[in-house]
């Protein structure tokens, strides 16, 4: 392969001009990086420094095989706690066998989606409805807010339980063994943070900054805190009185070679495959939101490669899953990010962080490395998106609190299995209750419209029927239930029209059906017909005996059934 061709696209037409605003923004989305990713690292049970490695060689993998501009991959709190849920029926956190075991995640999350960008399958970015989504990642945000109250308020016994209500009840027992200073610092954290997020861009406003310009020093809080809270502790040295980050090796990571345990792999396989698909789900969700205000184009087979490059390399530098952030995105985006080229500056500004300034995180303490993550965790509980979509369509509610709940009283792997059965129930449903709507022809036009929503003209004999699906096996019963009650309806119609104009496809049992329908209907001598059939399922049907059967004709429009039938009815 010529290495010309190893070359992303977006390198060839880099701008000069660009660099400035690329490099800035780098910056900024670094001093994000750092004190998530130590967070992130714990919440996944693993040593804080192993969240830093997850986010260096990611942003490189990305930025040579994806499509988006702005997009930021590297640890985030949805995929540290599946890693976490994965791995801890294994081996104890923080273990070597532990450490290996989310390496391997890893590796198997960037292999699954690396081969589905090869085999283009990015159309599986559509297997879960984005109300669905948004339900689980509110679930799982709860419980990590339930997982994170101990280490808030400094309880040293380890909250027990797999869902959220279990944890928070186990926190909850131990709320008076709590240290009153680590708690003191922890709640302060929070309130800091929570105040920041609501009043501090409206107030960098009043001083005359730029909304993006606000939003985008606002969003610098947690690292801010961070930084206070590492000075006060070597100040006051309060890592006598609380747990702290400890040690951080200082070098980059070693590139090594994930060794392959195949017991492992086969109890990891089902975790890898819903990490990645998850992962490539919420990431494609991010990058495409921004790439349409933007005026971009994205290639979701890219994406998925681009994903698993980021995989890969983190496994190979020895972190943990990872995929597009969307905190750090908007960075990228409001700070005014032109190319991956912000995410490759970033990668280096951390190497150099790996290098020479991991000694001040390891004073930090943990609370307040809790409350970073509970504030960002507060961010993705989507209430406002639950009450539209509940106002919007019933139907992607009921999924999406279902999902949200599924999560929240049984787990993650129960709640992704809720939220993939929701969504398949959701298609189901929609598809097997058809819209059926009895039509007329509005006056002076050739136009058919709804008799209970336009004021239409209809004939006393000829019945127009227009159905709104395609038919199935699943929807057949309901299409010949209300065919029936509207016959019963109009007792005198000797002509039924079924307008077809919304039906892609007739399947065989829903063919089937057909013919026993028009069978009856000649028995009761009622003369079935068709009208606005499109090509490709006259094409099927003519391949079957139905059309030779059809007791009436096939018409290219209502309007023309309409004249022929009333002239036939006329004759008689």
């Amino acid at each position: 392969m010529p290495a010309r061709k190893l070359v992303p696209h977006w390198f060839k037409h880099y701008r000069r001009e660009w660099l400035a605003g690329d490099a800035t923004t780098a910056l900024v989305a670094t001093m994000m990086l750092v004190p998530q990713a130590l967070a992130y690292a714990a919440l996944a049970g693993l040593p804080p420094h192993i969240g830093l490695y997850a986010g260096l060689l990611p942003l490189v993998g990305y930025a040579l095989f994806g499509t988006s501009s702005v997009l930021s991959v590297g640890p985030v709190a949805v995929l540290a706690l599946m890693t976490a849920h994965a791995l801890s029926p294994l081996a104890a956190p923080g273990s070597p066998e532990y450490i290996a075991g989310a390496v391997l995640l890893a590796t198997l999350s960037g292999l699954i989606l690396f081969a589905m960008g090869l085999l283009r399958l990015g159309v599986l970015s559509n297997l879960l409805s984005h109300p669905v989504i948004s339900g689980f990642v509110s679930g799982a945000a709860a419980l990590i807010i339930a997982g994170q109250i101990a280490p808030l308020l400094g309880i040293n016994s380890e909250a027990e339980g797999d869902t959220a209500l279990q944890l928070f009840l186990s926190t909850l027992k131990e709320v008076p063994n709590a240290d009153r200073a680590t708690t003191g610092l922890g709640l302060a954290s929070v309130l800091t943070l929570v105040a920041a997020r609501i009043w501090l861009t409206p107030a960098l406003k009043l001083l005359g900054l730029s909304e993006s310009r606000a939003r985008l020093f606002a969003r610098l809080a947690p690292m801010s805190v961070v930084l206070i809270a590492i000075a006060l502790t070597t100040l006051f040295h309060w890592e006598e009185q609380m747990p702290v980050v400890g040690e951080i090796p200082r070098g980059l990571p070693k590139l090594e070679i994930p060794a392959l345990d195949w017991q492992l792999i086969y109890k990891l396989l089902l975790p890898a495959v819903i990490i990645a698909l998850l992962g490539f789900v919420e990431s494609l969700s991010i990058a495409h939101a921004i790439a349409l205000r933007r005026g971009e184009r994205l290639n979701a087979d890219a994406e998925l490669r681009g994903l698993g490059a980021a995989n890969l390399l983190s496994a190979l530098s020895g972190g943990f899953p990872v995929t597009g952030s969307f905190a750090r995105t908007a960075i990228n985006d409001e700070g005014g990010a032109v190319s991956p080229m912000s995410s490759l500056i970033a990668a280096g500004l951390l190497a150099l962080v790996l290098l020479f300034a991991t000694a001040p995180f390891t004073e930090l303490p943990l609370c307040v490395l809790a409350a970073t993550i509970i504030v960002a965790a507060t961010s993705l509980i989507d209430v406002r998106g639950f009450l539209n979509t509940w106002r919007y369509d019933r139907t992607d509610g009921v999924a999406m609190a279902g999902t949200f709940f599924g999560v929240l009283l049984f787990g993650v792997e129960a709640g992704i299995g809720l939220g993939i059965g929701f969504s398949f129930a959701t298609l189901i449903w929609r598809t097997s209750r058809p819209h059926i709507a009895v039509v007329g022809r509005v006056p002076g036009t050739e136009h058919f419209r709804n008799v209970l929503r336009h004021t239409v003209e209809t004939q006393p004999n000829i019945l127009f029927l227009r159905i709104d699906e395609s038919l199935f096996f699943s929807n057949i019963s309901a299409v010949e239930e209300r065919l029936l009650s509207e016959l019963k309806r109009h007792p005198n119609i000797r002509e039924l029209v079924l307008i077809l104009s919304s039906v892609n496809r007739i399947d065989g049992t829903a063919l089937e059906r057909l013919q026993q329908v028009n069978r009856d209907l000649l028995a009761r001598d009622i003369r079935l017909h068709l009208s606005e059939v499109k090509g490709p399922v006259l094409d099927r049907l003519g391949r079957s005996k139905f059309l030779e059967e059809l007791s009436g004709r096939v018409f290219l429009s209502s309007y023309i059934a309409e004249l022929a039938l009333s002239r036939d009815q006329s004759k008689q």
